[in-house]
């Protein structure tokens, strides 16, 4: 096979991964060993969740080792197959890592992209592992009911902007909370928020979000933890579900930061708040892939991406997502 190219983990990083934690390699692919298959990457992911993949700190997931390609999910297309159920020809999307050419055992395979009515970076994104975790996160942890109030931070995000669109599709009140005036007028003009906030803009964000809702919150949908979070909780209705899914405000965990305590927030509301990832239902993926596909082909989700040209721009891509530099689902497009 051709050489190719691949990003690597190049140092630890403390904290969030800049472009100097990463090198960019020329490689000579090995042939595939039985079981094995050759993908072509097409599109590279970027999701805050790569973030936790390259820490030393304990997380869900062992860490990326020095040297070792950077996981992340990518889609593309089979060139070379060693296993009976794959063919070239085939586009699958998995944990192929940063690299042009991937050579890996059919198990880093997700799924085999069926959907040839939609763009193969929505695989990615709104029908990949971002469309999962709101589908989910929300059904099955917060468990929406028709007049709930929904609230989801990080709103218009690949996974804040699904989450905002199926509650309004499960009859909820949605308000949306973003930073700055371009990414509220995305909340509310592109994926339907009834309300959104624009915490860089106000000083009192517990009365912004009392003001938004009030009735209470029904279900937090947390993409951040910290002070937005702090916000929300002591707005929680009775009975409220608080979806833990990311925690991108905190740009440390070590030392563990301390703040606010929700105990008592959920005690007086009877309120329960639990984690979630999408790896949790990967037996049920198949179920939300179905009813996903069919809200984009109704016009009733809709879904943004921003798209980096060419490995180059990998190095950088993880600390500008958290920049804020993107405007939809974060993805580095290969050429060739």
């Amino acid at each position: 096979m051709s050489t190719s190219r691949r990003v690597v983990l190049a140092a630890r990083p403390d904290g969030i991964p800049q472009a100097q934690h990463f090198r960019i390699e020329a490689y000579e692919p090995p042939a595939p060993k039985p079981g094995e298959i050759v993908v072509r990457n097409q599109f590279l992911s970027v999701e805050p969740a790569m973030r936790g993949w390259v820490s030393a700190v304990a997380n869900y997931a062992q860490p990326v080792g020095i040297g070792e390609v950077m996981r992340s999910f990518a889609s593309g297309e089979v060139v070379a197959s060693e296993h009976p159920g794959y063919a070239a020809g085939d586009k699958v999307t998995g944990l192929f890592g940063w690299q042009e050419l991937a050579v890996v055992p059919a198990s880093a395979v997700t799924r085999k992209v069926t959907e040839t009515d939609l763009p193969l970076s929505t695989s990615l994104g709104v029908m990949g592992l971002n469309g999962i975790t709101a589908y989910f996160g929300l059904l099955d942890v917060g468990a929406p009911k028709p007049g709930d109030t929904v609230v989801v931070s990080t709103a218009s995000g690949s996974v804040g902007s699904a989450v905002g669109q199926i509650a309004r599709i499960m009859g909820c009140r949605t308000v949306g909370i973003a930073g700055g005036p371009e990414k509220v007028r995305q909340c509310v003009e592109d994926f339907g928020y009834d309300a959104a906030i624009d915490y860089k803009a106000v000083n009192d964000m517990a009365g912004a979000v009392a003001k938004a809702c009030p009735a209470g919150v029904d279900v937090y949908f947390d993409n951040t933890s910290g002070p937005i979070s702090d916000a929300v909780l002591p707005n929680l209705a009775m009975g409220a579900r608080v979806v833990i899914c990311g925690t991108a405000s905190v740009s440390s965990w070590d030392p563990w930061p301390t703040g606010p305590r929700p105990e008592r927030h959920l005690l007086v509301k009877r309120a329960r708040m639990q984690g979630v990832l999408a790896f949790d239902y990967a037996h049920r993926y198949g179920e939300a892939l179905a009813r996903l596909a069919g809200w984009i082909r109704s016009g009733q989700l809709r879904y943004a991406e921003d798209i980096l040209e060419g490995l180059a721009a990998a190095p950088d891509a993880i600390a500008s997502l958290y920049r804020g530099d993107n405007r939809g689902k974060r993805l580095i497009r290969l050429n060739g």
